[in-house]
């Protein structure tokens, strides 16, 4: 069977850095009430004339530069985003335009910050079945749009960005090695948007995440034939350094095997775990034939997670 993998990332981050320090002017809290709680110190919001479709075009454009691939060459675009720049057209078919991939279908999902996940396992299955060679998927927010100032406890939390990556096909012992996708509606309230902002049950999402991520990472490694031991480098969707701490625990894996962004961007939702994975590509932290799990949770309630062994 064909495999599929990552041939190029690239990712975008807006100028604007918001501080804790800028925080406290905004609303009663503290820079150390956010640390101690969530490992942020700092996110970036995107300015008032850049949306979603103008993030996603920017980290677009790297990922195929460093993919080697024209836009003319992708076959369709998934666009990860729970904050799209309107209802509709779909962020995907703005960027089609932007980019010239003129025989690109295109298409947004929503599931929230495990969107990179399915925007993945979506390009996984149109790749594998021949019909589609290059998948550029992104995973772009602008959350600062959604922020409710008047709640301190979600406001300090998101942040802006987009990553995106180019999937097609890899050598024979490269790229996706499994994955898991799920959901569970009966936890929708949990995380919602209720009018312009959103609204976050805190204790259950922690609760949630807490358990699922870490039982995803084991399920997945297991579905790859693998065991913790074999695991290189854990990426998790960047929302809190309690939440990540556990599932890292839950792998047994020494700090320095989990990616930590969570510090400079929040809470980036679809775009975390791209966001996440260029700045380490650009460390130096991966490296060709590295096994990497990704895994993530997010509003629905939903979940996913991927094993990929690195490199094309």
């Amino acid at each position: 069977m064909l495999n599929v993998g990552i041939l190029g990332m690239g990712s975008y981050v807006p100028e604007n850095v918001i501080t804790n320090v800028d925080m406290e002017k905004k609303i009663d809290t503290s820079d150390e009430w956010i640390k101690t709680r969530t490992g942020i110190e700092e996110r970036r919001f995107a300015s008032e004339h850049h949306d979603t479709s103008h993030m996603s075009y920017l980290a677009a454009k790297d990922a195929l530069e460093m993919a080697n691939i024209l836009p003319e060459e992708l076959d369709l675009i998934v666009v990860a985003t729970v904050t799209p720049d309107r209802p509709f057209p779909s962020v995907s078919a703005v960027i089609q335009d932007q980019l010239g991939a003129k025989k690109a279908a295109a298409m947004d999902i929503s599931a929230a910050c495990s969107g990179f996940m399915y925007g993945m396992i979506t390009a996984k299955q149109f790749i594998q079945s021949g019909d589609y060679k290059y998948v550029l998927v992104v995973g772009a927010e602008k959350l600062s749009k959604l922020i409710n100032w008047d709640d301190r406890n979600t406001a300090v939390l998101f942040g802006d960005g987009a990553g995106a990556a180019v999937l097609g096909p890899v050598s024979k012992d490269k790229g996706i090695l499994a994955f898991e996708l799920g959901a569970d509606g009966g936890g929708c309230e949990h995380i919602t948007q209720e009018g312009p902002h959103l609204t976050m049950n805190g204790r259950e999402v922690f609760k949630f995440a807490v358990r699922q991520m870490g039982e995803s990472a084991l399920s997945v490694i297991e579905k790859a034939g693998l065991t913790k031991e074999d695991v290189d480098y854990l990426v998790p969707h960047q929302a809190n350094i309690r939440i990540m701490e556990a599932s890292r625990q839950r792998l047994d894996l020494p700090e320095e095997k989990m990616a930590k962004s969570v510090h400079k961007y929040g809470n980036t939702s679809a775009a975390s775990i791209p966001m996440t994975l260029v700045d380490e590509l650009k460390n130096g932290k991966i490296k060709d034939g590295d096994i990497v799990v990704l895994v993530g949770f997010g509003a629905g309630l939903t979940w996913g997670s991927v094993v990929l062994r690195w490199g094309r």
